[in-house]
């Protein structure tokens, strides 16, 4: 061994020495005889290094693992006594291994078994057995043991080829027919011998029963015998987890639902009458929480019998589960309502399981409703907030209680589909009186009463949000509290949950506004005022910009006599913080967003004529120009490289928010006939500039080319005069990334505006592709995956740039380029087709090659043109899919391969019999086709079904494959 190198194994070693033993590890993973260096080592115990003991049984791990066919009969052999004879050394060591070196032995012995049990080694755990005997650290180790066995032949997280799923289940079917039996002996041994002396030890085993349970014959285990011992355990305060964690996979193993309600119902009465039903006198929630689980299985079992006996038709035996179950409901309700939240949350499934049973019956009986009616208080009160938590630095047991109070989010749905009308009456009961004295109730009990409201929009669904119409008795309820809502005053309540959940349920119900439109005024002051946008805490004015934002956009109809007074009110709330003045706003520039955009929609949403929406238009969006160009100066201006980024910064949230503002134009209220053009181009004209700044390009850029975007849509034609410019700006010094996302702006002016852009594609065709070439033909280093990468996306773009020009009609941009340009273009057409290893560029580029071919490809067509598609497009569409890295069973492969076949269909439509003619005598002869198939392949071609030659042509390169 290099004693230098396992020098470096030492955690504290220092980097170089670590460095140094990952090379020496994986030295030795490659040598053919350094296992036995560190089997010997193992053997006679040469090391008393941890980190080296460890090592060793990594290599000798690797061996088994990947390498162990390679090996003689003799080497094998070896490997087996190491481990023996290794296992029994602990047997005399004056101090057990530590827990990390035990777990990997374990590990290696695991893996050595599943290679060996079925043909070498048969007799693997009588051997282990002989050598453990009933020795403690031995034992140890045999529970290690097993319990890596079964992770290796059971564990569902671990993926298994489906040989070695077979071997798995072959080695489980040999396990029980040979072993079991004496596994199972000398576990109950085990068991009785250290049940009171060695704690540790007794736990692994009973993980290990409560592990094989799963897959062994389970009259082995649930007899008198096991049972009472592990009921026994149940009263030992060291063992009682473990004990209760084993008798849940017992009831959990499937089985017959006769055989199966016995023996839960055997179960529990034992466990009644030794007093676990009473949680109240129980003070170990520990043991509490795994208690629970052990009942939610024991439920969910008997439902699971119920479920099969009603499908099955056995009423009577039906009836008596149903009762079983019943009787379990009292000690349900107790865990649902403890005051953990573990302990709770470890029965809700039961709990959910049995209100499942109740929605499928007709009648209930007074003592199910009564029930149902406990469930739903104890679903109220443990929604409800605890002292401790922390809402200002929400950490990990505030996100455990958010996902806990989603469970009983789902039982209450699923009260409300047991019983609409009792869930109804209970929360308007503990709505009313919780709000009737909200000054005076805890803050808890104020957010869980608004949040009853809020979550019963869902549990009591209705299409649209039309919770107001409809069934009288409901409409009427919900009315009355949202009246309550919005008039108690509760949202001065001081508790920023209060306060959120008052907004979040306006929104939620905002349809009540327009049966009730007299409470618009107080709810939009409390968005408005210190209760909303400007609440002392950020996280209420976050969330609050967001909710104002839907509540006017809903409610917009009803907004007309607030518009002016509204927009006066947000005026300070749009100004754009420079950097500079260290004014802190109230709201991110993300929340500014949305003001922004609710800005837009109450103008262009108005009553108000074209010229009073655009003198509003160019109020809102004038200070933003302004404030651009100044702050555009200033970059100029600016040294400092931070101070350059925050100005960009700020210039990229001026655009951000003029493009926000142009969301609320739509098909029936556009741009134009709000009278809003002329203030938008104004904008064009304002931001363009920045395009030439020679700092910060890449934020400048991308918040322009975003506004672009969303101009082409709302101005139309009106944008166009800025396109030259503009392009020719963003062409100038650009990397992969700039071109990558200039492309899809190209794509969308030339798929809007077709034939009116030709001119300009024309110009502006041959200087975008030399900047996408020169990008293309930068060298890179070698390994540099991201450079790599951002050229396949380039690459991409480009195609995807030539897809639209000639999709949508204009192919006569590319034809107007000159001969030599159209040449080149079209090469680089016939590489993306064959060269690069890209399924979706190539998919794209038989897209480009079958829409010339059918623009060009007639008697027609340029000169020259024909000779291209027998001499590059033809050989094209074979040599792509024979390469090796056509893989026809990926299925972006399978669309370039179709893309393809449309591609020779369009050769065949264009260039009729002289195809076949030339696929019949030069082509397919050439690539050494048999005449036969070469017959076979013309016939398909000339199918008129095109679906046919598409599946023919998989066929075909799937034979042509070697």
């Amino acid at each position: 061994m290099d004693e230098q190198a396992l020098l470096g194994l030492n955690p504290n070693a220092d980097s170089d020495f670590r460095q140094r033993a990952l090379a020496y590890f994986e030295q030795l993973k490659i040598s053919p005889d350094a296992w036995q260096v560190c089997a010997e080592a193992l053997a006679q115990r040469t090391y008393s290094d941890d980190h080296i003991k460890f090592f060793c049984f990594q290599v000798l791990e690797h061996q088994v693992k990947y390498k162990y066919s390679e090996l003689t009969t003799v080497q094998q052999q070896l490997i087996r006594e190491t481990l023996v004879s290794w296992l029994q050394a602990q047997m005399l060591n004056p101090q057990p291994e530590k827990t990390f070196i035990r777990n990997k032995a374990a590990q290696v012995f695991a893996l050595l078994f599943v290679t060996e049990y079925l043909t070498k080694w048969p007799k693997f755990f009588f051997d282990i057995l002989s050598v453990v005997d009933l020795n403690p650290r031995g034992v140890d180790l045999y529970l290690r043991i097993l319990m890596a066995i079964d992770s290796e032949l059971v564990d569902r997280d671990v993926v298994h080829t489906s040989e070695e799923a077979r071997r798995n289940t072959l080695i489980k079917d040999t396990m029980r027919e040979q072993c079991i039996p004496n596994l199972v002996e000398s576990w109950y041994q085990i068991l009785q011998n250290y049940q009171y002396t060695n704690s540790e030890v007794t736990c692994q085993c009973l993980e290990v029963v409560g592990a094989y349970v799963s897959w062994i014959d389970l009259s082995l285990i649930a007899n008198d015998r096991f049972i009472n011992m592990l009921l026994g355990h149940m009263s030992i305060e060291v063992l009682r987890e473990e004990a209760c964690d084993c008798l849940f996979e017992i009831v959990n193993k499937g089985m017959d639902p006769v055989d199966k309600m016995k023996l839960v119902e055997s179960l529990c009465q034992v466990l009644q009458s030794a007093g676990f039903f009473s949680i109240d006198r129980e003070e170990d929630v520990d043991f509490l929480a795994r208690f629970s689980k052990l009942v939610n299985g024991m439920g969910q079992s008997l439902i699971v019998s119920w479920t099969k006996l009603i499908k099955n038709g056995d009423i009577k035996n039906a009836q008596e589960a149903l009762q079983a179950i019943e009787t379990k409901v009292a000690l349900m309700l107790q865990l649902l309502i403890h005051e953990d939240d573990d302990i709770s949350s470890n029965i809700i499934g039961f709990c959910y399981d049995y209100l499942h049973i109740l929605k499928q019956l007709t009648v209930l009986s007074d003592q199910q409703k009564a029930n149902v009616e406990a469930i739903m208080l104890a679903v109220m009160k443990k929604l409800t907030y605890d002292e401790e938590y922390n809402f200002e630095n929400e950490g990990e047991d505030e996100a455990m209680f958010v996902e806990y109070r989603k469970q009983l989010k789902l039982l209450l749905d699923r009260l409300a589909q047991v019983s609409p009308e009792l869930l109804l009456a209970s929360v308007r009961r503990v709505f009313s009186s919780t709000l009737q004295n909200w000054q005076t109730t805890r803050f808890m009990e104020v957010e869980v009463a608004i949040r009853l409201l809020y979550m019963l929009a869902e549990a009591l669904p209705v299409s649209h949000g039309a919770h107001f119409s409809g069934d009288v008795s409901k409409a009427s309820a919900l009315q009355d509290m949202m009246r309550t809502l919005v008039t108690s005053g509760v949202s001065s309540y001081q508790h920023t949950s209060v306060t959120l959940e008052f907004f979040e349920t306006v929104v939620r119900y905002e349809k009540f506004f327009t049966v009730e439109p007299q409470h618009i005024p107080c709810v939009l002051m409390a968005f408005l005022d210190h209760r909303g946008l400007r609440h002392s805490s950020a996280k209420v004015r976050s969330r609050t910009a967001y909710l104002f934002s839907r509540f006017v956009k809903s409610l917009n109809k009803q907004m007309n006599p607030f518009i002016e007074d509204i927009l006066n009110r947000i005026q300070d709330l749009l100004e754009l913080s420079p950097p500079e003045n260290g004014y802190q706003s109230l709201l991110s520039s993300d929340d500014q967003l949305f003001i922004y955009e609710t800005a837009g929609v109450l103008i262009v949403n108005s009553e108000y004529p074209a010229e009073r929406k655009q003198a509003l238009m160019r109020n809102l969006l004038t200070p933003l120009m302004e404030k651009f160009k100044i702050l555009l100066e200033k970059l100029m201006l600016a040294q400092d490289e931070e101070r350059q980024a925050s100005l960009a910064d700020c210039l990229n949230h001026a655009v951000g928010f003029a493009s926000r503002t142009s969301k609320a134009f739509s098909n029936k209220q556009t741009v134009k006939q709000c009278g809003c053009s002329e203030v938008y181009l104004d904008c064009l004209q304002t931001f363009l500039p920045a395009l030439s700044c020679p700092l910060q390009k890449d934020v400048l850029r991308s918040g322009v080319r975003t506004f672009l975007h969303r101009m082409i849509i709302c101005l139309e034609e009106e944008v166009l005069p800025f396109i030259p410019s503009a392009s020719e700006h963003m062409l100038k010094d650009c990397e992969a990334k700039d071109l990558q996302e200039f492309i899809p702006l190209i794509n969308q002016i030339t798929a809007k505006f077709k034939i009116q852009v030709s001119p300009f594609l024309q110009q502006m065709f041959m200087p975008l592709l030399h900047a996408i070439f020169e990008v293309l033909l930068r060298p890179a280093e070698e390994n540099d995956q991201s450079a790599a990468l951002e050229k396949q996306m380039l690459r991409r773009s480009y195609f995807a740039f030539l897809q639209t020009v000639t999709g949508s009609g204009m192919s006569e941009v590319i034809a107007n380029q000159g001969a030599e340009n159209v040449e080149q273009v079209l090469v680089t057409v016939i590489q993306g087709a064959v060269e690069y290893p890209d399924p979706i560029a190539q998919k794209t580029c038989f897209i480009i090659l079958s829409k010339l071919v059918e623009l060009w490809g007639g008697k027609d067509g340029p000169v020259g043109f024909a000779d291209f598609v027998y001499k590059h497009i033809v050989p094209a569409c074979f040599l792509a899919p024979l390469k090796q890295t056509f893989d026809l069973a990926d299925a972006q492969t399978v669309l370039a391969l179709s893309e393809c076949a449309v591609t020779l269909k369009t050769i065949h439509l264009k260039r009729g019999p002289e195809c076949v003619q030339y696929l019949q005598q030069e082509y397919l002869p050439s690539l050494q086709v048999a005449p036969e198939i070469i017959q076979e392949f013309c016939q398909a071609l000339q199918q008129p079904d095109a679906k046919v030659f598409k599946n023919y042509l998989k066929v075909f390169f799937q034979r042509a494959k070697p």
